[in-house]
């Protein structure tokens, strides 16, 4: 069909996908085989987009097509569209450039983007296929109202989505008004075939005339919309000519066949009056419809109305109408828009079948938070238990003043508390822990203070062009889009102060308790020295106190064991609800993640939790117990002595070496964890600046194109290039973890280490909903433990060894650079 309208295609340039997949992938998203098992079809689905848009003047390319967009799809539906961050490029369809070359073109790194640009060439091609079918067989007929249909339905489906996938204006080929348009002259063009289809299978006067005047209607419809202000300027030039051609034919063609239906009816002054205003359409609608058909009805209603005419002035005498007076032909509506199914192609192979749907990937990610934070929380009752009863035991002297009967000699306990703290280093070992800290904090801190300065550089840069430019400079400003990324960087900024904090309180404790710690380390020989000896009473107080207090010390220690047994299995617990949340997606088309987590993990841990009530409980017990027996053992000795009191505080002295043993290796652990995350967070930043630096660069080259091109329509403002969702990371999250209740105060003060926050920015951006906006907390205790752990990230690296950055230094006087020769450990 020589004479229908054909799209003209989007083109696009060369752009790797396939090292940014592979990297996403790998580092945040889990499958079932593996994601090393995806780098073949992330390699096929590069092929895939090389011949869709290439091959794009190919009859057999909208195959292709389909291919590719069923593949994007399908990863959308696993991954954020945002977060892929590939900068993909596509010219407008309708800007022809000029002799000085260019045309007009939109970059935005999102797959929602790439799949609508596809979208439009899959409508553009439909078109094409319907413009080359021939107008003799049923089949070719048929075809081409579908491939109309197919289109009207998918340039529909763009206008009502595009704003949404890419939150920015547009290049004019998918302004909503410009899709409105195409969309209409699809429906249009597929009602004008089928018309076609009517005449030459000599259906019914009154079917042929009513779908003709819905044809009339339809192109009536799209040359409104092809004359909109905004969009007129786009089109060929011959385009709106044709479209007002079509619509004078179908309106002559709508009075010639009901005209037919007077005849039969005996209506004769109407059927004169109907063929007047056919005669006078036909004649000046052109004769390229149908290959010549316009003009052979022309002259069959010239024939007929002289017919009509001839039979009214010698029989009827009926009066004849004015046109303005004829009632409204009905209109039969058979073309519908067809939208644009879930896959084009159900034969083809889903190349993403194995990565896990996005909804369960992020109920996953829910779960395991909710899980871990029942198990931190856990825990913690623990070890604030055990804390208190360590702190109780050595207020006591326990259980040193029951060993401590041999006159000149030390409590077996004593001994094995020193030989236990010179095993592990002594005092040497925890300073060279400590040691490392200031070192592992500065390197995170410079880590942030680049990320922040590319932040502010490309700010600065942005405002400078805008200034330059004024109104030209019509892309996003900075400070929108980097508005999470600034929240994300106060929210590290705030938990690095955090940990600086917790180090203070660590060194504090170290210096309380160093001299004990340092008399420990020494040896027997030392201990025997400085430890007053016994009073030559205490030999004699075998008595019952004695007794009980050794019996309920034996308790203790079958306490703190089946303690340790208890946070082991809480550690180990896991809650894999992977095959349940895709059943449900399965079955229900949505998943009611807080219903399943709440209960499959309350059934996991519920008996734990029970043994955890159960072992406070007994401490209650134990505490009044010893509270008793050691009063009574020191009524019976006459009170302590300082013998006593030397032996509690090197008691006190090895608790506190184990504790903040654990401790500084968990800020170790807790700094190079930070390390990752800010290393994601700072290659993000990265990324921003280089696409923004892209995006500049090109609308730069716009703009000086622009200035040199002769003066020919107006264009379109110079669209912005950039949009939130193609950079944005979380937002970081406002609502507060619910406070838990407060430790039983020991009589020995505990480590104030600051409190977890559950906002903690994901290194990666994830859209606002279904996405949690919280990273799970770690489901092990650690004083440090403001932010996630490296193994709640899919297939997070691995620490590495830290290496010196190629980065300038910030400038002197930066708010987040720190002092030279920072040290919040002096000695």
């Amino acid at each position: 069909m020589a004479d229908l309208l054909v799209v003209p295609f989007k083109k696009s340039s060369d752009v790797d996908i396939v090292k940014p997949l592979k990297n996403l992938i790998q580092a945040n998203y889990n499958n079932k085989n593996g994601s090393e098992n995806l780098g073949d079809a992330i390699v096929e689905l590069g092929r895939l987009r090389t011949n869709a848009i290439w091959k794009v003047f190919e009859k057999s390319s909208l195959d292709v097509l389909y291919s590719y967009y069923d593949q994007l799809v399908s990863l959308e539906s696993k991954i954020p569209a945002h977060e892929v961050q590939i900068p993909f490029k596509w010219k407008d369809a309708f800007d022809k450039g000029s002799i000085f070359g260019g045309r007009m073109s939109l970059t935005i790194s999102s797959i929602a983007y790439e799949k609508m640009c596809i979208l439009f060439n899959i409508g553009a091609m439909q078109s094409s296929i319907a413009a080359q079918q021939p107008l003799d067989t049923e089949e070719s007929l048929k075809l081409a109202a579908k491939m109309l249909q197919q289109a009207a339905g998918v340039f529909a489906y763009l206008k009502g989505n595009i704003m949404m996938a890419v939150h920015q204006e547009t290049t004019p080929d998918l302004n909503p008004d410009t899709l409105n348009a195409l969309s209409q002259l699809m429906l249009a063009q597929a009602q004008e075939v089928i018309a076609y289809k009517c005449i030459r299978d000599e259906m019914k006067e009154s079917m042929v005339a009513k779908v003709c005047a819905q044809c009339d209607e339809l192109y009536t419809d799209a040359q409104r919309s092809l004359q909109k202000e905004g969009v007129k300027a786009l089109w060929d030039r011959d385009w709106i000519a044709t479209v007002t051609n079509k619509q004078s034919t179908f309106r002559g063609l709508t009075h010639y066949y009901q005209a037919k239906v007077c005849h039969e009816n005996k209506s004769v002054g109407e059927e004169i009056a109907r063929l007047q205003v056919a005669i006078d359409l036909l004649k000046n609608s052109g004769s390229g419809w149908g290959g010549g058909r316009v003009a052979d009805v022309a002259r069959a209603a010239t024939r007929g109305l002289a017919a009509a005419t001839r039979d009214n002035d010698f029989i009827y005498h009926e009066r004849i109408p004015e046109a303005a007076a004829l009632e409204p032909v009905p209109r039969a509506s058979v073309a519908k828009p067809l939208p644009p199914p879930s896959r084009w192609d159900s034969s083809s192979r889903d190349l993403f079948a194995d990565l896990l749907p996005l909804a369960v990937h992020t109920a996953m990610q829910a779960s395991s938070t909710r899980c871990g934070e029942i198990v931190y929380a856990e825990v913690d009752k623990l070890r604030d238990a055990t804390q208190l009863l360590n702190s109780i035991l050595a207020s006591l002297n326990l259980p040193a003043c029951i060993e401590s009967a041999a006159p000149g000699s030390l409590p077996d306990s004593i001994r094995e508390k020193a030989r236990a703290v010179q095993e592990r280093g002594g005092v040497t070992a925890l300073s060279s822990l400590m040691a490392e800290l200031p070192e592992l904090l500065q390197r995170n801190r410079d880590i942030l203070g680049e990320a922040d300065r590319m932040l502010r550089e490309e700010s600065e840069a942005d405002d400078a062009l805008r200034s330059q430019f004024g109104s030209r400079w019509s892309r996003t400003p900075s400070e929108r889009l980097t508005e999470a990324f600034r929240a994300n960087r106060d929210k590290y900024t705030q938990i690095i102060d955090n940990a600086v904090r917790a180090d203070a309180i660590v060194q504090q404790k170290f210096q309380q308790h160093r001299e004990a710690m340092e008399l420990l380390s020494r040896g027997e020989a030392a201990l025997d020295a400085d430890v007053p000896a016994a009073p030559a009473s205490s030999a004699a107080s075998d008595g019952e106190p004695l007794v009980k207090l050794r019996t309920l010390m034996d308790s203790v220690e079958a306490l703190k064991a089946e303690r340790d047994e208890i946070e082991s299995l809480l550690k180990d617990s896991t809650v894999d609800l992977r095959d349940k949340f895709i059943a449900a997606l399965a079955e229900d088309g949505a998943l009611d993640e807080p219903a399943i987590s709440t209960a499959a993990v309350g059934s996991a841990l519920a008996p734990l939790q029970r043994r955890v009530t159960e072992t406070l409980k007994t401490q209650e017990r134990l505490v009044a117990e010893l509270q008793q027996a050691h009063s009574a053992l020191m009524d019976s000795r006459g009170g302590a002595s300082g013998r006593d009191a030397a032996l509690g505080k090197l008691c006190a002295a090895h608790d506190a070496y184990q504790e903040l043993t654990g401790n500084l290796q968990e800020g170790v652990k807790f700094y190079n964890d930070l390390t990752q995350l800010l290393l994601a967070f700072q290659n993000k930043v990265s990324d921003f600046c280089f696409a923004r630096k892209t995006e500049k660069e090109e609308l730069l080259k716009d703009l000086t194109q622009e200035a040199s091109r002769p003066a020919q329509r107006s264009a379109p403002a110079a669209p912005q290039h950039h949009t939130d969702a193609a950079v944005s990371e979380p937002s970081v999250t406002k609502k507060e973890a619910p406070p838990r209740p407060p430790p039983p105060t020991p009589s020995v003060s505990t480590l104030p280490y600051p409190a977890q926050p559950q906002g903690m920015p994901l290194p990666y951006g994830a859209p606002a909903a279904p996405y949690p906006v919280y990273a799970p907390m770690p489901a092990m205790y650690n004083p440090y433990a403001t932010l996630p752990y490296p193994h709640h990230m899919r297939a997070a690296p691995p620490p590495q060894q830290y290496q010196p950055y190629q980065y300038p230094p910030p400038p002197a006087g930066y708010p987040h650079a720190p002092s030279a020769g920072y040290n919040p450990y002096p000695q």
